[in-house]
């Protein structure tokens, strides 16, 4: 009984797993056959898809192929860009001891302002000794002009010397051959007329080197007189030079020198750095410059004010070489682990001067530029060297002014005609 019991119970199972796999399959045929509620598959829907992705990745090609047709091939950028501008350093040109001081760092200071004083003491001494040294040679030349004129008379009075003597010498002469006077009375007359003649020859060998040392000259062209106002003129300038000047209008930076301080020329003391003289140095790859002419429009944005800030400009001129090639150190390439790098050239760009007095820049700043290279009619390097100074000053030239002037005036106080107004007064 027992026995039996078992074998049905493994039939049942052996048949359970057939009716299941019946199950499912039935399951399957009806699922296949479209039951409702159960989502078909519709290959127009996806035809239509594939399509339209196409159309997508075409307009988006030609998109992209027209960007660079209209801008993107006429259009070279770089964020390494940095704005420069002059610095114009303060040195001294002669020896002084600092006593003032006139502008700190960040001071804006005018073309012509007093920076640093020295201490003025032996300047001033030494223009004093320059200055009665200048009246001192006019009166000598003075007293040159007037030995002439006293041996030209000396010289008038020395030929009537002679003519008398002549005459004298003469009429003895005459006597003499009619036995009136002696032979020894004839000589001596004789001998008064050659020491006349003597005398007058010494006295035009004196005319002669007395002319000589004034001859077409006046008292202020005298050599002697140029030689004692350029000490003059020296002396001025070393007075003035204790006082130093600003060169430019601009804003005081790295300022080191301290009070007390004993300077030597040449020594840097501070600098003015003139912000509405700036340009911008762009380092564009090589491989960037074969379309890029000099006056180029440019586009530039600085990180200090970000997008909403934009500046124009032009590029102004393309670098005479590489900055590798230019460096201290420049990189030395015939090794033979030598990799190749992809060089950058400066490229100086002008930035529009209304714009950067609305928003003003420093040196050093970092910015980002855009050239547009549609115009291609300029040259790619500078045809013509330029036609005038870039930057002057004539501060230096109205110090030189006040020296002429002081020296006029000198030497008119010690001329002939100052003296004879005052003898008048």
């Amino acid at each position: 009984m027992a026995t039996a019991t078992t074998e049905n119970n493994t039939a049942n199972e052996q048949k359970a797993p057939e009716g299941q796999q019946q199950a499912g399959q039935g399951q399957a045929s009806q699922h296949q056959s479209g039951q409702p509620g159960q989502p078909q598959k519709n290959p127009r829907k996806r035809k239509l898809l594939l399509i339209g992705l196409a159309v997508i990745v075409i307009l988006g090609g030609l998109g992209v192929w027209g960007w660079y047709e209209v801008y993107g091939r006429w259009s070279e950028s770089t964020d390494d860009a940095y704005v420069n501008g002059n610095v114009v350093e303060i040195t001294p040109q002669v020896t002084g001891t600092v006593v003032s001081i006139g502008a700190d760092d960040g001071d804006l200071v005018r073309e012509g302002q007093v920076l640093v004083q020295f201490d003025p003491n032996d300047s001033e001494v030494a223009l004093q000794s320059a200055e009665a040294n200048l009246g001192k040679v006019v009166r000598q030349v003075r007293g040159l002009y007037s030995n002439v004129d006293g041996i030209k008379a000396q010289l008038a009075a020395q030929r009537a010397e002679v003519k008398k003597a002549q005459d004298n010498y003469t009429r003895r002469r005459n006597l003499a051959a009619g036995g009136a006077i002696s032979q020894e009375e004839l000589s001596h007359a004789e001998d008064d007329l050659t020491s006349a003649k003597n005398a007058l020859n010494n006295i035009q060998q004196q005319l002669e080197t007395s002319t000589a040392l004034v001859d077409d000259t006046s008292v202020a062209s005298h050599p002697d007189v140029k030689a004692a106002a350029a000490q003059l003129r020296q002396a001025y300038l070393s007075n003035a030079r204790s006082t130093l000047i600003a060169p430019v209008t601009g804003y005081v930076a790295k300022r080191t020198v301290q009070l007390g301080q004993r300077v030597q020329p040449g020594t840097a003391l501070m600098a003015v750095i003139p912000l509405d003289q700036l340009w911008i140095d762009a380092n564009f790859k090589e491989t960037q410059l074969g379309k890029m002419r000099i006056g180029q429009p440019v586009d530039i944005e600085a990180d200090l004010y970000g997008s909403d800030v934009k500046y124009s400009g032009t590029v102004d001129s393309v670098g005479a070489g590489t900055g590798s090639a230019f460096a201290l150190l420049p990189a030395q390439n015939a090794t033979g682990n030598w990799i190749k790098i992809v060089q950058r050239v400066p490229v100086r760009i002008h930035i529009n001067s209304d714009e950067l007095a609305q928003h003003p820049l420093r040196i050093g700043l970092s910015t980002v530029v855009d050239v547009n290279l549609h115009d291609q009619s300029g040259p790619v390097l500078a045809q013509q060297p330029p036609k005038q100074a870039s930057f002057t000053t004539d501060v230096y030239v109205k110090q030189l002014a006040e020296a002429d002037t002081l020296i006029n005036r000198l030497i008119h106080e010690n001329s002939a005609s100052a003296s004879g107004k005052t003898a008048q007064r």
